[in-house]
């Protein structure tokens, strides 16, 4: 859960590698550091921001480099278990994301052979390997050491005295950017923005040997043709724009990521299996799980379809029966447990499906089909509009299901997401920022836009949250209410609206201040509540988005008020390439 760029050509590699890596940063940032090549291998690495230590680079230069951000796993954060790390004479540095998991193992044969470690990190076995086989020739090294790795890497590796990179993925995301006398090497899309359109997604089991005016892919030994595609984001996508945060700018480009996803539609092929599947099992992690459960409620209760929603961190261990369509759902396409999941379907011979919103991602070269979002690069951790085109997404295939009996709501609904951008959630900020827990309640598909706006408070403001099917309370959490815990309510018209209306009123008897996400008009949730957010009163689609959107705004504000770093949240990052 790294980030990784490298960088060779006909610029000073110093400052592209500082870029991208800022470019970088919401996979890591806890640490930081590059490495030059020249006559000699130059090395800075930083705990902390890059743009609190990037000054000491200052002084490395040189037209071939690589870089890491870091998000620690094995060792805590600290200058020394930084990458890039290098071998014992300093003559070799790599940089890696992944975990190699027999890295205890090697480091003790590592050892036991002379080879003197620095770092606490499982990185830094791959650098000792590397001067074990390395004669001159860092293509044969890399090679002579992949095979000895167990686990999960993309690894880019330099030697001094040699104008050359050598990359190498497996089961980690890489991908090559191509410019004019110049080769860029990152984990995403992100850094390559700025100086080119062309990319290579390199594939698991791939290592390339890259130099300012040429790269060669080689599979299993032998030369392989990976194509070189043309992406369509831009670099004024990855900036703030004017905002304050990324998040709070990635909110409001929610009606143009749901409208462009919308748009897109589904293709023949996708339209085909989704008619033909009998039955779905969507399997997804965090953000991307809550927007599934959307979907089963959905689906089964709009067109009838049966869905399973399974975790993809439980599913690898405890696999389910598995019959008819299964759809992976992942923002990065990258996500670890999901892409296991994905395998393991395919391996049992059911169709799959990937919805993603990353173009040539790992997710999408492991389906069989893909039904990409619209959804742009999203920079904040906290996931907010790669979360409603998601649904866009999934609102889709409901659609296809029901006939095209909501078109005319889902081609609207970005109107009211614009609307309800503007509603005024300052109340409610002032209620749980001061607050230590607060709950989020609601029934049905409010269920899940319960637990992600729970989700959403707890990841980026700190303040415990918990998000509840309604009538759960009395199981158990009714024992936390007093007249210090909020509890956030979404109560729409529907045929769940005087049970919960009851559910409420119990929590009033304990005394629980309530926000409640009410439709515009109803005086009767007005008046039983401490404060009442109207949502327009459409149909139940566009109400389970612009509930989500109100719920983000109050994570958002809620945050603020607390003076958190609302981009990079502590302890978290964007893409979860690990288990």
């Amino acid at each position: 859960m790294c980030g990784i760029v490298g960088y060779i050509g006909r610029r000073d590699a110093t400052p592209v590698l500082i870029q991208g890596l800022k470019r970088l940063e919401y996979r890591g940032y806890d640490s930081f550091g590059i490495a030059t090549v020249g006559s000699a291998i130059g090395v800075y690495k930083k705990t902390g921001r890059i743009s609190e230590g990037e000054a000491g680079a200052a002084d490395l230069h040189g037209y071939a480099g690589i870089g890491h951000t870091r998000w620690a796993t094995h060792g805590e954060p600290s200058d020394t278990n930084a990458h890039p790390h290098t071998d014992c004479e300093k003559k070799i540095a790599v940089v890696h994301n992944g975990i190699i998991e027999n890295y205890s193992e090697l480091k003790r044969q590592l050892e036991g052979r002379g080879h003197i470690f620095r770092s606490e990190t499982d990185t830094e076995v791959i650098a000792h390997l590397i001067e074990e086989h390395y004669d001159g020739d860092l293509l044969a090294a890399v090679n002579a050491t992949l095979p000895l790795l167990k686990g999960s890497y993309a690894v880019l590796a330099i030697a001094e005295n040699t104008q050359r990179i050598v990359a190498a993925r497996d089961a980690s995301p890489l991908v090559l950017g191509v410019g004019d006398a110049e080769i860029f090497a990152a984990s995403d899309m992100t850094p390559l923005l700025e100086y080119t359109e062309r990319v290579i997604f390199l594939e698991d089991g791939d290592v390339a040997d890259i130099t300012p005016d040429r790269f060669t892919v080689y599979h299993e030994g032998r030369v392989v043709e990976r194509p070189v595609e043309l992406i369509d984001w831009c670099v004024e996508d990855t900036r703030k724009g004017g905002f304050a945060h990324y998040m709070l700018k990635e909110i409001y480009e929610q009606p143009q990521s749901f409208y462009e996803t919308i748009r897109a539609g589904i293709d023949d092929r996708v339209r085909q299996m989704v008619m033909e599947a009998g039955e779905i099992t969507l399997v997804a992690c965090g953000t991307s799980y809550h927007t599934a459960l959307a979907f089963k409620y959905m689906a089964e209760s709009l067109c009838s379809i049966p869905v399973r929603v399974e975790l993809g961190s439980e599913f690898k261990y405890f696999t389910p029966p598995l019959r008819g369509l299964v759809i992976a759902v992942s923002q990065s396409g990258e996500t670890a447990d999901t892409i296991a999941a994905l395998k393991m379907a395919k391996a049992r011979n059911c169709p799959t499906l990937a919805i993603t919103n990353m173009q040539g991602s790992t997710v999408t070269r492991v389906a069989d089909e893909t039904l990409l979002m619209r959804a742009g690069p999203e920079i904040g951790v906290a996931a907010t509009k790669s979360y409603t085109a998601q649904l866009a997404a999934l609102m889709q295939i409901v659609n296809l299901r029901c006939e095209g009996a909501f078109d005319d709501a889902l081609s609207h609904a970005h109107l009211a997401i614009g609307d309800i951008l503007l509603q005024d959630v300052h109340e409610a900020v002032a209620l749980c920022s001061k607050a230590d827990h607060v709950f989020f309640v609601g029934r049905g598909p409010f269920y899940p836009v319960s637990m992600e706006g729970a989700l959403k408070m707890k990841e980026i403001s700190y303040v415990h949250a918990e998000g509840y099917a309604a009538g759960e309370l009395k199981h158990g959490p009714f024992a936390l209410l007093t007249e210090e815990t909020p509890v956030v309510a979404v109560c729409t018209p529907g045929p769940t609206y005087g049970v919960m209306a009851s559910n409420i009123k119990e929590m009033k008897a304990r005394k629980a201040p309530i926000i409640a996400l009410g439709v515009a008009g109803d005086t009767e949730l007005a008046e039983i509540v401490d404060i009442f957010i109207p949502i327009p009163n459409t149909h139940l689609l566009v109400q389970v988005l612009t509930a989500s959107i109100v719920l983000q705004l109050l994570a958002y504000h809620t945050a603020c008020a607390l003076q958190r770093d609302v981009d990079k949240p502590r302890n978290l990052a964007k893409s979860v390439t690990v288990e």
